[in-house]
């Protein structure tokens, strides 16, 4: 994890340079991130009239200031209408290994423009003060591992002295930094000024992007932009490019591999130019370049040396030195990727505003069931909360009509990536925000499994992905079945599915279903270094698997059971209370030599039933790192002190285990004030809340407020970890709106919410949900429920089901300064299983 970096935020001044509204630098260290809220109603009237004109400059660099003071200011509307892209910070978690994805993109949206970075370079572009290595149209975001996608950068530049080979065309050589104070980002609206002095600005269509280059005056030249075949990991194997001599087409493919998974995938562009007359182009390769010949086939090269190569065009460009470039992207052709530009973007030297404009409005419509009463919480909470929200909607990608291997007619929705992390937070809240496209998810997921054998864990680049634990979209199935999202989606498909992944081994379990399901069925655990014939994979992470599976059956009982399958249901009840059988009651941890006085530890079991060991705090903040490549152990990315608390359908069994609330609230408040809680990973997320199965939901909230907002927080570092498509975000949501999902389960853990009201209007029924707190307090004195009610009558439980939002109910919170009774009698705590 990358150590965070401090933000320094600079006010912007009005300067003239080209026409080019900028910010100073002071002392030669500035990092701008997001302009601050501009809500008028707020307050901020003037940041609305800055981010106004900022965005006008980013689509017009030839305006200067006294055209931009002719222009007609929106005042009245500001000062009226809320937008809640006004508090939308696309910079937040792009340093401190957020990797979230900072550019212009679409709801889903495939076509993902932004600078490319040779720093913390995952999601593309961080505000790490690293070099801009390209512009690349498409990405992941918020992933881990290698960076992902990032294929076909161009990269402007004037060569010296006019001379084609004194440009510089490797990536190393090429490099330059960019401006911190110049760098804008708004949903649907990217810009940044590198220190060669070029301009770029961005936007996106559904499958293209448009990117504008603005050079620096100069007499005699002729401008460069070069296409570079690769991504942002150099994983290309194989491309290919063509050149047209007149118009400087630039048309191809690659074949690359994913970035966390197996197998290769194509990816096709289509490059066209407007706005200036061609002057000569070519190809390049590795750091020399020539007019002829026009095309060229690249492998990968030879052992460690890349090739790196591409193609080129230079310009004579007119009176406001831009360049206009228009890329289209296929995962099925070059006339596809040419086809969808020229449909989505037909008219280059216009469409800008059209497409920011458009951007901007996909981007209200999806935020648009959300509304808010701050009630007096802070602006960066706000700015945090909302932004939260937006990043739920980058990834998966709608990748419908791109599919090359089947095509259902359906939407067809890729880069899930990964289920493992976003199955407890992101999709349930899809579920609530958006459930048509939540919908399609599920539909494009039994897709899959139709045409690959399995359901994944993980999928993106039209490749599969890594398994990381369980056959966690089983989880995401039935938490769809469980909150009746659709009766468009075939419920006996997801039930033979899912009874797939439970029973058929597949030759190669790493990428999709389950492995070792012979010692799973026999040993009733998947024991350490198991003999596993039937399939292949990392022989590791033996508890976490044990513990997931157990929860993998429990969904697979929960379906079973729903669709009138009683003896199926109790089969895979029973075998989901299998997490039991690696418990070691006499097992203890140390922390530096010193007994924590806890015993009773998850542990790894042989095949012979002996016991295997391993250190309870490893692989945690207080231990070592492990993943599938990295130190692999018997559990996941988190210690078994941390998969302790992982048994969500059993929750009041391992309270029993452990000896009662009391015993069970003693090690979950140690685990979270000792240092081996990791709020930078999912696995943490549902124990923040768990306390309500001891009744003890004040607790909960308080826990909530150890991490909100001291680990997220309207920085350019202002995550934890990886957001993981949106998994960070949307805990942050859920955690704000005083609501928190048992993902697989109708279940939501009701807690005081972070602002006096939040409500969420479903799309689907029309209905508005409203979670209201009375005796608010902004400084967070009351966090404590005091009473409940739902539509006026009072609700003693501790959690609330789905209905909430499809019925449009009213969930009324009291607070208070100190824990009350509410939500402590066994009755009122959220359902558990017990065996």
């Amino acid at each position: 994890m990358a150590a965070a970096r401090r933000s320094i935020r600079v006010t912007p001044r009005w300067t003239r340079s080209n026409g080019f509204l900028a910010n100073k630098q002071r002392n030669g260290a500035s990092s701008p991130s997001h302009r601050p809220p501009t809500a008028a109603r707020h307050g901020h009237l003037e940041h609305a009239v800055i981010a106004w004109a900022l965005s006008i400059v980013m689509r017009n660099p030839g305006l200067n200031l006294p055209q931009l003071l002719l222009l007609p200011w929106p005042l009245a509307s500001l000062a009226t209408q809320f937008d809640p892209l006004t508090y939308v910070n696309p910079l937040i978690g792009t340093t401190n290994g957020g990797n979230v994805f900072a550019g212009a993109t679409l709801p889903y949206g495939l076509a993902k423009v932004v600078a490319d970075v040779d720093g913390q370079n995952t999601g593309g572009f961080a505000m790490d003060m690293s070099n801009v290595t390209g512009i690349s149209s498409i990405h992941d975001s918020g992933t881990g591992g290698n960076p992902s996608l990032g294929n076909f950068p161009l990269f402007p530049q004037v060569c010296r002295s006019d001379e084609l080979n004194n440009c510089q065309f490797r990536i190393g050589d090429r490099k330059v930094y960019y401006r911190a104070s110049s760098v804008i980002a708004e949903p649907g609206l990217f810009g940044i000024e590198l220190a060669s002095g070029i301009r770029v600005s961005m936007t996106v269509s559904e499958h293209a992007s448009l990117i504008k280059f603005t050079f620096p005056k100069s007499k005699g030249n002729h401008p460069l932009i070069m296409l570079d075949l690769t991504d942002l990991w150099q994983s290309r194997q194989n491309a290919s490019i063509l050149v047209d001599e007149k118009s400087g087409r630039m048309v191809g493919n690659g074949t690359f591999l994913p970035s966390f998974g197996a197998g290769s995938y194509q990816l096709h562009f289509c490059v066209d130019f407007a706005g200036a007359k061609i002057h000569d182009t070519g190809v390049w390769i590795n750091n020399r370049a020539g007019t002829e010949p026009k095309q060229m086939y690249i492998t990968r090269g030879f052992n460690l040396f890349y090739l790196e190569g591409g193609g080129f065009a230079r310009f004579s460009p007119g009176p406001d030195n831009t360049v206009t470039a228009r890329v289209g992207l296929s995962f099925k052709s070059s006339e596809q990727a040419c086809g969808n530009a020229e449909r989505e973007i037909p008219n280059p030297l216009r469409d800008f505003d059209r497409l920011v404009k458009t951007a901007k409005e996909a981007w209200r419509e999806k935020l648009s069931p959300i509304s808010v009463k701050p009630g007096g919480a802070d602006k960066n909470l706000l700015t945090s909360f909302w932004s939260g929200a937006y990043r739920s909607f980058i990834s998966p990608q709608n990748y419908s009509g791109e599919n090359p291997h089947w095509d259902t007619g359906r939407p067809y929705f890729d880069s899930f990536y990964c289920i493992w992390d976003s199955f407890r937070a992101q999709h349930p809240l899809l579920t609530i925000l958006d459930p048509i496209a939540q919908t399609q998810m599920v539909q494009s997921l039994l897709d899959m499994y139709k045409h690959e054998g399995w359901l994944p864990d993980c999928h993106m680049s039209m490749c599969k992905g890594w398994t990381q634990g369980g056959s966690n979209a089983d989880v995401v199935l039935v938490d769809a079945y469980a909150k009746n999202l659709s009766s468009d989606i075939d419920w006996e498909l997801a039930l033979e599915a899912i009874v797939t992944d439970a029973e058929d081994e597949p030759l190669e379990w790493s990428y999709h279903g389950r492995g070792g399901l012979q010692s799973w069925r026999k040993y009733k655990y998947i024991p350490y270094l198991d003999f596993d014939p039937l399939g292949f994979g990392t022989n590791s992470r033996s508890v976490s698997r044990t513990l997931e599976y157990s929860y993998n059956d429990f969904c697979l009982a929960a379906l079973a059971g729903g669709l009138g399958k009683h003896d199926m249901r109790e089969k895979y009840m029973h075998r989901s209370m299998n997490w039991q059988n690696l418990w070691k009651e006499d097992q203890t941890s140390v922390i530096k030599g010193k007994d924590t006085g806890f015993k009773g530890f998850f542990q790894p079991k042989y095949m012979n039933g002996t016991w295997g060991f391993q250190d309870p705090i490893a692989c945690s903040a207080l231990g070592s790192f492990c993943s599938l490549t990295s130190n692999p152990s018997e559990t996941f990315e988190a210690s078994i002190w941390q998969y302790l608390f992982y048994v969500p359908h059993a929750t009041s069994s391992l309270i029993s285990l452990l000896g009662g609330d009391d015993a069970f609230i003693s090690r979950l408040n140690f685990f979270h004030e000792s240092g081996l809680a990791d709020i930078s990973n999912e696995p943490v997320f549902l124990t923040v809340f768990l306390y309500h199965y001891a009744g003890r939901p004040g607790l909960s909230a308080k826990r909530a407020h150890q991490y909100i907002p001291s680990s997220f927080n309207n920085t350019n570092g202002g995550l934890p970890g990886n957001d993981d498509s949106g998994a960070m975000g949307s805990f942050l949501f859920f955690s704000v709106m005083g609501l928190f999902p048992v993902a697989g389960q109708n279940v939501y853990l009701i807690n005081a919410p972070f602002l006096e009201e939040v409500s969420v209007k479903s799309p689907v029924t029309g209905k508005r949900a409203t979670i209201r707190a009375l005796n608010f307090d902004s400084a967070y004195k009351n966090v404590y429920v005091q009473k409940a009610t739902v539509n006026g009558k009072p609700w003693t439980r501790s959690w609330i089901g789905h209905e909430l939002f499809t019925e449009g109910w009213t969930l009324e919170l009291t607070l208070g300064n100190t824990e009350s009774d509410w939500g402590k009698k066994a009755a009122d705590r959220p359902p558990s299983w017990t065996s």
